[in-house]
């Protein structure tokens, strides 16, 4: 146990989320506890993961939850381990709901996007009800931006989609590709745009972001086959579309494609003409952020590698995340699992009432 480097998760702590600031001490080696001098309450090592008030093994919690990461059914798991199917998914929700923080904390913070590529599934579950899944995907780095969920394919969707680009995004040049949904196009004109305050009353005026290049991927069918792709731009030009999309001759949509045939080998209830369907639609959204985060962190990618300091045959593989920068190496499931998040700085609650008096100088002085 190294107190330095844990931190205090009491929210009402004046130094929680701080490390190595010397307030915490080791209450109990048996127990695995850490006490906080500052507010003298104490918790356990395992609190803000979910491996907080496990009952079972820390290392059994490792593997089912990675088996569900990479598409097992929980059917199978079940019949492999004697588990009951309640707890399966309780595990799978809690990882679920970790993952997506540690996305919102990790992968949401502003970065030069350059290429982002966006598209939706339709998702089918046990009770005949329709979800349709959209997500995003950084082109250069593979790095999946994150997903939303909603029984309508309408403009909201698209709108939340867009609100959770532009928060991994920074206002530089940016190219946005997506399939021929009309949606598409306002809400990423509505989304990446700033607000210009000039200090009047009202609601500021907002500033579209320069070299922001829209394009679209229209692909036609006949007979349940494709006949023909039409890729159209629908703001900027070819110029600035070429300058963005580096080594791409033409404008597609082939990357999130291939994202999306992952999220269906991997989520167990995407794939097609299957039994084990999701009955609603949080345990979807949990599983997947689980998938998508294991994605990022945990899966090195064949065309994200580098050849090696030396310029020798041996090449360095690397996964979505260490190209984009978020960590210098491979997590594991127990690390990404193990992962804590600080909760934000103590800000003192602000003083009610009068202000106190001040004590007169000219008084003090006679005293």
């Amino acid at each position: 146990m190294n107190p330095q480097s844990v931190f205090c998760p009491n929210p009402d702590c004046p130094s929680r989320g701080l490390v190595g600031n010397g307030n915490i001490g080791i209450k109990s080696q048996n127990q695995r506890r850490y006490l906080c001098k500052t507010c003298r309450k104490s918790f356990a090592e395992t609190k803000g993961t979910p491996l907080f008030g496990l009952k079972r093994e820390h290392g059994l919690f490792f593997v089912i939850v990675t088996l569900l990461a990479y598409g097992c059914p929980p059917q199978a798991i079940v019949a492999a381990f004697g588990l009951d199917e309640r707890t399966v998914f309780a595990w799978q929700q809690k990882a679920g709901q970790h993952c997506e923080q540690v996305h919102e904390a990790r992968v949401e913070q502003p970065r030069d996007l350059v290429h982002v590529q966006a598209d939706e599934i339709r998702v089918k579950l046990a009770n005949k009800v329709v979800v349709w899944m959209a997500m995003a995907l950084q082109v250069s780095t593979r790095l999946w931006l994150g997903g939303v969920l909603s029984v309508h394919r309408d403009q909201r969707l698209i709108d939340r989609l867009a609100a959770r680009v532009k928060a991994c995004a920074l206002p530089r040049p940016l190219l946005l590709a997506t399939d021929g949904l009309a949606s598409y196009p306002s809400a990423w004109k509505k989304a990446f745009r700033t607000p210009v305050y000039t200090g009047k009353r009202g609601r500021p005026s907002r500033l579209a972001w320069p070299g922001l290049v829209i394009g679209q991927v229209i692909k036609r069918h006949r007979a349940k086959r494709l006949v023909e792709v039409d890729a159209r731009l629908i703001q900027g030009n070819e110029v600035q579309r070429q300058a963005l999309s580096l080594a791409d001759q033409k404008l597609h949509s082939s990357y999130i494609e291939r994202i999306n045939a992952t999220f269906r080998a991997r989520l167990h209830g995407l794939v097609r003409r299957g039994r084990a369907l999701y009955r609603q639609e949080p345990t979807l959204q949990t599983g997947m952020y689980l998938v998508g985060t294991f994605y990022n962190f945990c899966t090195l990618h064949d065309s994200l590698r580098q050849q090696g300091p030396a310029g020798g045959r041996k090449w360095v593989e690397r996964t979505p995340a260490m190209a984009a920068g978020l960590t210098d190496h491979c997590w594991s499931a127990a690390e990404l699992l193990s992962y804590k998040l600080a909760p934000p700085p103590w800000v003192p609650p602000k003083r009610r009432g009068r202000k106190p008096k001040q004590a007169c100088p000219l008084a003090t002085a006679a005293t």
